[in-house]
């Protein structure tokens, strides 16, 4: 269901090149606007949920959300414009600042600067497809909002076929440092040594430009990152193909989750703020504009089970 739905977003995305991409574009019932003028679901402010969020975030009446823009539709990505940031992601963060009180100021960040801005304060809230692990609840609190599920994307054609970790013995897969799809994939690969076979040849790649490039040229002979990215681009450039998919948590259902810095009293606002979104209704508008309905979770959790250490 998810790649019918990824392939009308690709659609639009042609369809919305025109006339600077003002007017969304309706195809097959579904309305996909990459304009700046995002007309994006909205909310209205709790105040009971509101009063608890701490002082110094109060009074400053903004709610700072950092986040890569470096992702391909539908997750954190440019409009039209090439400069307003749009898509699930801002959309869960401007409905949670709503229900806050707070105005949303959205941030773009490379992936490593997202956690050291939250690390310095730069960042009161991260939400840009972050997995919730057993390391990194050490340093950041979550609040969950969307299962998090990862995909194999390879050149089309192919007959290879990703379903455990000796499938990709011996393979060259590339990654982004420093997610959970590379602790996967380390970890599959130290499997599949201690068993004998391949280890696996792991690339690092910080854009997407760059991995596709690499791709096509035989380089590396897949990609692993997020499925809802690898389903699109698979739909929209018709050369590549999702060849395996899986939980992001590997043994454990993955979660992604609003992040925030330990202990900066900020999660139990964001989560109650989730699990009202979640009760009326708007979290479930909002995955359904980005074609992402089956990764609704039915309660937001607080630091759940992630993915686990070493």
């Amino acid at each position: 269901m998810r790649k019918v739905l990824l392939a009308v977003l690709a659609f639009g995305l042609a369809a919305c090149g025109t006339a600077g991409g003002e007017e969304p574009a309706e195809v097959s019932g579904l309305s996909v606007n990459l304009s700046p003028q995002q007309n994006r679901v909205t909310a209205v402010k709790d105040d009971k949920i509101a009063a608890k969020v701490p002082e110094k975030f109060r009074t400053k009446g903004e709610l700072v959300i950092g986040g890569s823009a470096g992702t391909a539709p539908p997750l954190r990505f440019y409009a039209t414009d090439d400069k307003t940031v749009i898509g699930v992601e801002t959309d869960i963060a401007t409905l949670v600042a709503d229900v806050l009180g707070l105005k949303p100021r959205l941030e773009v960040a490379s992936w490593e600067n997202l956690f050291v801005g939250l690390d310095s304060g730069a960042y009161d809230l991260g939400l840009s497809n972050i997995t919730v692990t057993e390391a990194r609840t050490e340093k950041y609190d979550f609040a969950t909002y969307r299962l998090d599920t990862l995909a194999f994307e390879a050149k089309k054609g192919g007959t290879w076929k990703v379903k455990e970790p000796k499938d990709v013995a011996g393979k060259v897969i590339a990654v982004t440092s420093g997610t959970n799809q590379e602790k996967i994939l380390v970890d599959w690969s130290a499997a599949t040594v201690s068993a004998g076979l391949k280890a696996t040849d792991i690339k690092y790649f910080q854009n997407s430009s760059d991995y596709y490039l690499a791709l096509q040229s035989g380089r590396i002979d897949a990609y692993l990152g997020p499925n809802p990215t690898s389903a699109y681009h698979a739909a929209t450039s018709g050369q590549t193909e999702v060849i395996g998919n899986f939980s992001g948590g590997a043994a454990v259902q993955g979660k992604i989750a609003a992040t925030t810095k330990k202990d900066s009293g900020l999660v139990t606002p964001v989560q109650e703020a989730l699990n009202q979104l979640i009760a009326n209704g708007k979290h479930a508008e909002v995955l359904k504009r980005w074609g992402l309905s089956d990764e609704a979770v039915p309660t937001s959790e607080i630091n759940p089970q992630g993915l686990p250490k070493s």
